[in-house]
């Protein structure tokens, strides 16, 4: 059954095609590949762990998978602000990425608090 409504998904999404947005346009420049990968691997990864968390079985493994996912959001945002300072993209064009990476971070933090929260069925 799942838990997330599809407007949140479809904003998951929507950040995970911008940050491997990020990565393509980097990729013809001279940067590392390991944190090109990094990039990508962690920014896709918040997708993949929240479509998991709404098809989970309990709530614990909910309740995981929206913790990995805040994890690889974290991850990307430090990414990013790499990616400013070492000015391979003006900070300025990154800003926007950074703050919707921030928005969704606090998102799926009360995700997981209210559902930490809720009182369990009884059986």
């Amino acid at each position: 059954m799942p838990r997330l409504p599809a407007d949140f998904l479809e904003r998951v999404e929507s950040l995970c095609d911008r940050v491997l947005d990020l990565t393509e346009a980097l990729s013809g420049g001279a940067y590392p590949r390991r944190i090109l990968d990094q990039i990508s691997a962690a920014g896709t990864s918040v997708g993949a762990n929240m479509y998991e968390a709404n098809q989970a079985m309990s709530r614990a493994d909910f309740v995981k998978c929206c913790g990995i996912a805040a994890k690889e959001l974290s991850e990307t945002i430090f990414w990013v602000r790499l990616v400013g300072r070492r000015h391979w993209i003006e900070p300025s064009r990154l800003a926007p990425l950074e703050a919707e990476c921030l928005e969704v971070l606090k998102i799926i933090g009360a995700i997981i608090a209210r559902t930490k929260g809720a009182p369990r069925p009884t059986v």
